[in-house]
Order: structure tokens, then sequence, then C-alpha cells
């Protein structure tokens, strides 16, 4: 029914308005105590046996939303109520900025992928924090706030900037993401070089370690795809060096490979972030990567091109704790979710594992023996 609706209504309507709507929708539905108990039971069953444990943090399953869909932390019980086991909101900014010009958001459906050159549209770390203060969880559900910087400020007070939305929002943040890898914002994916990330990072670490006490707000780094295989190497030593809780790879990318020949080739040529189906095999590739590294030292968490239970436990597999997803959400609809954990439970109840755990890294360790 969802996809007569998507081919039917969303598929025609801009990619921008419709992501919107949808929003407003699932808003809706969490703030109606009868729809979303029922929905929740619907589209969100537990499954016992997926119950994760990452960096501290106890959640009911691996699965959850990557950043980018809930950007100002509107709908984040919407979304537990579709079942995503943590929500990962932002990228916010320190200063509030509209992003850049539209039309910035394109479907390309044939491919199942999306371009995107969003440029960090958001109400600004202020704004969020002060909607996170307020909140009042209808669901639990494990929350991120992924911070970036913004786009006006120049790049030698970058950190700065990182540290504010830090001293902001750390301490409405189950975890923190530092994001370096969005390719639209001038300057941004530069400071994933080494010489820059750990003066960033360790920034970042010391504000959050002063502002929130009682706790330690675990924090992570989200990488590109485009980086070079050594690059990789380089920014998963410092997370180590720096003792960082954990890396999200990855980002979307600037490339295009892995596109069909049934995309619109004016779509294929706009500017900013693929992500969705193509993105899987690099995306994994780097995930790969970055476990042969760091092993369980560092908590990975597996998204770009997740469709399915299968992408979700290959990349269990291949060393994530996590895995995230977005853009398949868009072509799958509300049981997306539901589907995925079906699927996830079934594959840890047919494999040698006992749990998630144990099937970490387990195809790179077989690898390696």
């Amino acid at each position: 029914m969802y996809r007569i609706f998507f081919r039917l209504v969303f598929r025609w309507m801009d990619a921008e308005r419709a992501h919107h709507l949808a929003v407003r929708w699932i808003r809706l539905a969490a703030r109606l105590p009868v729809l979303r108990t029922f929905a929740a039971a619907a589209l969100a069953p537990r499954f016992p046996e997926l119950r994760t444990e990452a960096f501290g943090l106890r959640m009911h399953g691996p699965f959850g939303l990557a950043a980018g869909f809930d950007k100002n932390a509107v709908a984040v019980d919407g979304m537990a109520m579709l079942g995503f086991d943590h929500v990962e909101i932002g990228t916010v900014t320190g200063e509030p900025q509209s992003g850049n010009p539209r039309q910035r958001l394109f479907r390309l459906v044939a491919d199942r992928a999306l371009v995107n050159r969003m440029g960090f549209n958001n109400e600004g770390s202020a704004a969020v924090a002060a909607r996170l203060a307020a909140r009042r969880a209808v669901f639990r559900t494990t929350v991120g706030v992924n911070i970036g910087k913004t786009k006006v400020v120049p790049e030698d007070e970058a950190i700065a900037d990182y540290v504010l939305s830090t001293e902001r929002l750390a301490g409405h943040a189950d975890y923190l993401v530092v994001n370096v890898s969005s390719p639209n914002t001038p300057g941004l994916r530069a400071l994933q070089a080494v010489d820059l990330l750990r003066p960033l990072l360790t920034a970042v670490r010391e504000a959050a370690d002063r502002t929130v006490t009682g706790r330690r707000v675990p924090l992570l780094v989200k990488i590109a795809p485009d980086l070079a295989d050594e690059d990789i190497d380089a920014v998963a030593d410092l997370a180590v060096e720096l003792g960082l809780d954990g890396i999200i790879a990855t980002n979307t990318t600037i490339a295009r490979e892995g596109l069909g020949l049934v995309s619109d080739p004016g779509l294929v040529a706009e500017t900013g972030g693929l992500s969705g189906a193509p993105l899987k095999a690099r995306s994994l590739e780097v995930l790969r990567r970055l476990y042969g590294r760091v092993g369980d030292r560092i908590t990975l968490v597996g998204v770009g091109g997740i469709e399915n239970a299968e992408d979700a436990w290959q990349r269990i597999l291949a060393g994530a704790t996590l895995v995230q997803g977005f853009s398949a959400f868009i072509y799958e609809g509300p049981f997306w979710s539901r589907s995925l954990h079906k699927g996830l439970a079934a594959r840890l109840r047919a494999s040698p594992y006992a749990t998630l755990a144990e099937a970490v890294g387990a195809d790179s360790r077989k690898v390696t023996v």
C-alpha cells in the first residue's frame, strides 16, 4: 500500500516538500495516544534477542535512524514509534542557517537513491537544545546528536563553533557525533585530515566533559566514504589514540559509481551527496577496513545503502555493533523497521551465534585467522 501511495503521491511531489509532510504526519501520530499506541504495537514489535549494548548504552536493538531525517529534534518519539532503536538528530550547527538554495533534494527512484545538497539547514544549537530540554519522552529510545560547522564560520574558527554546539547540546545527548564528512558545507571535509581532526575532537571531548557532570557522553566521529584507504587508517588510529567511543561509516558520497543506467542523467549529475543503494558496497568496504584496524576497541556504526535485514546482518558480521538507515525509509515506508528487525532476528537464530555481540566482526575475524 505504501509503495502504491508513493508512486501516486510522493514520487510526483517535490522531494523536500514530501519530506516535511511526512515528518508532520509522524509527529501528529506520536501526539495522539490511541494512534501512537496502535502504531507502536503494529510497527515496533520488540525482539529480545536483538537487545544491544553500545558505548555503555542499552538499546532495544541495533537499528537506528541516521542523521538528516530529523534535523531539529521534532520527531524523536515519532521515529521511536516506528521502531527505530536509536534516533540520531541533526546535523545541528552552532548558529541557525537556512542551508543551500532549493531545489536541493532529489530522488533517483530507479536506483533507490537520493542526492542532497541541503547544506545543514537547521534551527541552530540553541533552539534544538531548548526543544530537547522540554521534551517529555513518550517512548524510550536512545537519542544521538550530530553536530557540524556553521557555514559562515571561517575554518580557523571551526573548533569554537563545534564547542559552542557541544556546550549547548551535550547534556541532552545520549551520544554525540562530530560530523566532518558532509560534502555540502565548503571546507568541512578538510577537517577529516588528522592534523585538523585531532584538536577538534580533543576540544569537543573537553567541552562535553566540562559541561556534563555525573556521566560521560560517548563521542563519535562520522567519516566520508570517499577517503583514501590510508586516510581511513589514520582516522582509525586517531580514534584509538584519543579514546573515542565510536566511528560512523559512512556519510554520503560525491562519487557516482554504482548507479544504474536507468536514472535520469540530469538527476545523476546534480551536485551533492549520494545516499542509498549505490553506496552499499563502498560503505561496507570502509567498515571492514575500520574493523580490521580497530577491532573491538571502538564501536563501529554501519550506515550507507542499508535496505533490508540482509544488509544489516552483513554490516554486523563485518564489524558494526549498530547500523543506521535513512534513504530506504523513503522507499519502504513505515513498516521498514519492523521488517528489518524481524529478518535480523531470523538470521541471528539461524546463525551459530548466541547473541548479536558474538556476531559483530565474525566475518572479519575469519579472514584474519
